[in-house]
């Protein structure tokens, strides 16, 4: 028993200690001097410290604290619509006595399968929906409603939560939206909150969105704030004009 649990706290102290290590490696990195960055790489032991990536932040904080408001606004917003729309989608076609749910659970596993492609798909959301350069850009397309999504949470309903309790409700004289909400979303909540946060870090890294729909700056998230900050320096650092620009200077 002992050696088993020594054993187990070994094990638990190695894991805990690959989970951290990258996020102390990332703030001794924000510490370290873009010189020292770009010569050695990244290190534990830096030969210089500096705080010019922190003092760049506070310069540019207008644009980077905006980016950061969007992304929390995003993030909650689009989470929020997720989750509701997932479950009103997978209560639905959990119910087996409703004609044509079958073909409706059909086109939600063929949607995983197929798509209409990045072309189609832009058009779409470009010409149709009008999504272009505003908000719902980065809410909207590929994220607002997961099939993976709508099929855990069906699953769930379906198979955890006692079809003799929804029956009771009805017998009760609840409608199906009072089963819903008195019913099963109380007892769905695990799924959910695992749901919301699958959600909530998709939305919050997510920057492809930003790349295809929005060219003004004022929709930038974070992420995509970053993504085209780091484009920039990737072209610089390879274009022949590198050569007469001080790239310690920048900020790591």
């Amino acid at each position: 028993y002992k050696l088993t649990q020594a054993v187990s706290h070994v094990v638990c102290a190695v894991a805990a200690l690959c989970a951290v290590l990258p996020f102390v490696l990332l703030i001794i990195a924000s510490l370290t001097d873009s010189g020292v960055v770009l010569k050695n790489g990244f290190s534990f032991f830096p030969e210089k410290w500096s705080t010019e990536a922190y003092q760049y932040i506070i310069q540019e904080w207008q644009t980077i604290g905006h980016a950061y408001l969007m992304t929390i606004v995003v993030t909650a917003v689009g989470t929020a619509a997720h989750v509701t729309i997932s479950m009103l989608f997978a209560y639905g076609i959990s119910k087996k006595n409703i004609p044509g749910m079958k073909f409706v659970s059909f086109l939600l596993i063929f949607s995983i399968l197929f798509n209409g492609g990045l072309v189609s798909t832009y058009y779409c959301y470009v010409r149709y929906l009008g999504i272009k350069n505003t908000i719902w850009a980065l809410i909207m397309p590929n994220m607002l409603m997961n099939a993976v999504s709508v099929i855990l949470i069906r699953n769930y309903v379906m198979y955890t939560i006692p079809s003799s309790l929804m029956e009771a409700a009805q017998i009760d004289g609840a409608g199906p939206m009072k089963v819903l909400t008195r019913v099963v979303l109380p007892l769905s909540k695990p799924i959910l909150a695992t749901i919301g946060l699958m959600a909530g870090l998709a939305y919050w890294n997510d920057w492809m969105n930003g790349l295809y729909y929005l060219t003004q700056k004022k929709y930038y998230t974070i992420q995509v704030l970053l993504t085209n900050m780091l484009q920039d320096l990737q072209v610089l650092l390879s274009s022949s004009v590198a050569s007469n620009v001080d790239m310690s200077s920048m900020p790591s």
